[in-house]
């Protein structure tokens, strides 16, 4: 995840439309304390059986976990509850060659959804990319890809963004490449929360990944005083207008909420003596965002969050 930390570092470097403000991060830390610990389940709406079927579980969500916002009712809450309950009913939903047949009326049955799902052309070809992968590799399942990481969390995001192209979340910016994985990220930080750290969910090196960079986050963040947007950045999202994918101002979004977030780790280490993973520092601003249903976000049509 060096890619990750140095790319976002560059980005808030020659940002021209978002500000990581040093100041606000250091109010931040003083006034919060320790950081408020959230469990990974604190809803009760994801699948758990402490076993390979919820790796597969976990890796369908997470092939699927991105743009909600353009359906009003619709959020990540329904995808992971529908999900749940799909598997619940028929253990063998998820099973690699189902996955490579799905279409999109019968992914809104699976979820139990009555309209048509934003971005679901796309959503439906990203389930067969991990079922066609899965069964080319991993004999079909998520669990072996897990497996073969060696407790590694880097070299999981590694190997799932070699094998499965529709996590492989960069951006070009201003000449550079930038790198956020996103979606492969949290896979990882997933297991290590459902699993709380033990066998599938057991990483050598969690304290790597970075947080995963969506429209949430760095919407948290700005309310918190962390980051500043431009006047013009400031009046599209709070008029509800689209940022292309790739754009310098949605790429800006994400990455100065990467650094932003790494510099609040490491001042919080710092002025604590504990180590803090950002993992943990993610979940509690993703908690604080969901909970707070006014609070405006960028809208970007992406399938990377």
């Amino acid at each position: 995840m060096d890619d990750v930390r140095a790319t976002s570092a560059w980005v808030a470097t020659h940002s021209s439309h978002v500000v990581v403000d040093s100041a606000g991060i250091e109010k931040v830390v003083d006034s919060i304390g320790p950081i408020p610990k959230v469990e990974w389940d604190f809803e009760g709406i994801h699948y758990f059986d402490n076993g390979p079927l919820t790796v597969q579980y976990l890796f369908v969500l997470d092939a699927l976990n991105f743009c909600f916002w353009p359906d009003k009712e619709l959020n990540y809450n329904h995808l992971a509850s529908g999900l749940k309950a799909a598997l619940q009913n028929d253990q063998s939903a998820f099973d690699a060659d189902r996955l490579q047949k799905y279409t999109g009326p019968q992914l809104r049955e699976l979820l139990k959804w009555p309209r048509p799902l934003p971005l679901e052309d796309e959503r439906v070809r990203l389930l067969h990319e991990v079922g066609c992968e899965l069964e080319r590799s991993f004999d079909g399942k998520a669990s072996n890809l897990v497996k073969s990481c060696g407790k590694s969390g880097l070299k999981l995001v590694a190997l799932v963004t070699r094998h499965f192209p529709g996590f492989r979340d960069h951006s070009l910016y201003k000449g550079h490449q930038v790198f956020l994985y996103k979606r492969a990220q949290i896979f990882v930080a997933d297991l290590w929360g459902a699993f709380k750290g033990q066998a599938y969910g057991q990483f050598n090196d969690i304290g790597s990944i970075t947080i995963m960079a969506d429209y949430i986050v760095p919407a948290v963040l700005r309310q918190l005083g962390v980051l500043r947007y431009s006047s013009t950045l400031a009046s599209t999202i709070e008029a509800n207008s689209e940022i292309g994918p790739g754009s310098e101002e949605e790429v800006e979004l994400r990455a100065c909420s990467v650094h932003a977030v790494e510099k609040m780790r490491e001042l919080i280490s710092m002025k604590s003596g504990k180590q803090v993973l950002s993992v943990e520092l993610d979940l509690w601003l993703w908690a604080s965002g969901v909970q707070c249903s006014s609070l405006p976000h960028h809208r970007t049509l992406s399938i990377y969050y």
